[in-house]
């Protein structure tokens, strides 16, 4: 059989991509893979399993949404498959690696047998996604590339059995990235030797989060006075409440939340409660296209998370010229890293939101000078790294011919 040359034959393995039903469902990875496939110098199918559930009736909630979800779809000029995998809610956790690859299964042999021969596995999230891959790997004699995103490594590992599972599959795949330095720690701390761990961050399309009219964003979305942006799922480790409750020390700012969640709520009630309802609006989840608006019109981002591995929104709201506020964890660090980026908090608190916002406010650095620190942070390094890693490792595994 031939030895090929390129392109790079990748398979994207993730169950965090967007979808039809879910545009804006781990858009971080469609959004790597696209800079990726800019290069030339790969071709990719990416295969991103969704929950199986058998009504797409809408009184089942986001169950249901699953169900709606093609089993196949155009994105971006790449077909993305979605085959069903078996979730058990609660009970489930230990067993998803192994209904994950079972479920992908006979998608990938079809693929195969279709002609398309791919030379990688590029597997997004170290569990469950990572642990399936790694199986799909020895199974397709493949080798797998894991990328550990967050929680995959900053709290999956808590658990016991995920974490026995986490480690020995990544002592087995041919490469590992993370997306930041402190997920690398974190992965070293888990017994992988540093050497096995490339650290890549996520990078920000320039092109799509840029300046625009401030006046006219803010007018177009009815932001009134000095306005606080918190982006991201209405969950507890988001801490949208930590920025409510911080908004009742800092009179005359507005909040605008943007997202949903199992939150809202709870975080309408609490506005009411401390009276603050009035300047706090929750408008829902927006498309990822129309976010550049909300940046543009807001004075400042604030990120209260408690876990993160690499927060999208910082470097998006950095490119639109808007500086941010993010609590001190995991790589906001590494983001946050100059005065004309923004403040980092003191401590993850209501009280440490307004320190740090009225440090921000009292020295606000031009919006240019924000949106030129943003620029260090294009995806252009980021796919470099990629491909000298998938070049090392193909090096080692020969590239043959089904």
């Amino acid at each position: 059989m031939a030895i090929l040359t390129d392109p790079i034959r990748i398979l994207t393995f993730s169950t965090l991509y967007p979808n039809e039903v879910q545009p804006n469902h781990g858009i971080f990875v469609e959004n790597r893979l696209r800079h990726l496939l800019e290069s030339g110098a790969v071709e990719a199918v990416v295969v991103a399993p969704v929950p199986y559930f058998p009504s797409s009736s809408r009184v089942f909630g986001r169950w249901s949404d699953y169900a709606r979800v093609p089993m196949v779809e155009r994105r971006n000029g790449l077909v993305v498959y979605h085959p069903r995998y078996v979730v058990l809610p609660k009970i489930g956790m230990s067993l998803a690696p192994a209904h994950l690859a079972a479920g992908s299964l006979t998608t990938i042999r079809r693929l195969r047998r279709s002609g398309y021969a791919f030379d990688l596995i590029d597997a997004h999230f170290a569990y469950p996604d990572g642990v399936a891959a790694m199986w799909l790997g020895r199974w397709f004699r493949t080798p797998v590339v894991v990328t550990a995103r967050g929680t995959d490594i900053n709290f999956i590992p808590r658990f016991p059995l995920p974490r026995r599972q986490i480690q020995r599959s990544l002592a087995k795949v041919a490469g590992i990235i993370t997306v930041s330095q402190a997920l690398k720690d974190a992965t070293v701390q888990l017994g992988i030797a540093p050497n096995r761990v490339t650290v890549l961050r996520n990078g920000v399309d320039l092109k799509r989060f840029r300046p625009l009219d401030r006046c006219q964003a803010r007018a177009k979305l009815a932001f009134d006075g000095v306005t606080l942006l918190s982006v991201g799922h209405l969950i507890e480790r988001k801490g949208h409440d930590l920025v409510i409750r911080a908004l009742a020390e800092l009179a005359g700012c507005q909040l605008v939340i943007v997202g949903e969640g199992p939150e809202h709520g709870r975080l309408k009630a609490l506005a009411q409660t401390l009276g603050v309802a009035a300047r706090v609006r929750l408008v829902g989840a927006k498309p990822h296209d129309e976010m550049v608006q909300y940046y543009a019109a807001a004075d400042a981002l604030v990120l209260a998370s408690s876990r993160e591995g690499w927060a999208n929104v910082l470097l998006e709201a950095m490119a639109c010229g808007t500086p941010v506020i993010a609590s001190d964890i995991w790589g906001n660090p590494e983001v946050v890293a100059a005065p004309a980026a923004g403040r980092l908090m003191r401590e993850r608190t209501p009280g440490g939101i307004v320190e740090a916002a009225q440090d921000l406010f009292a020295s606000r650095p031009d919006r240019g000078a924000t949106r030129h620190y943003a620029e260090k942070f294009s995806w252009d390094e980021t796919t470099r790294g990629q491909l000298e890693l998938f070049g090392q490792i193909l090096s080692r595994t020969p590239r043959i011919a089904a």
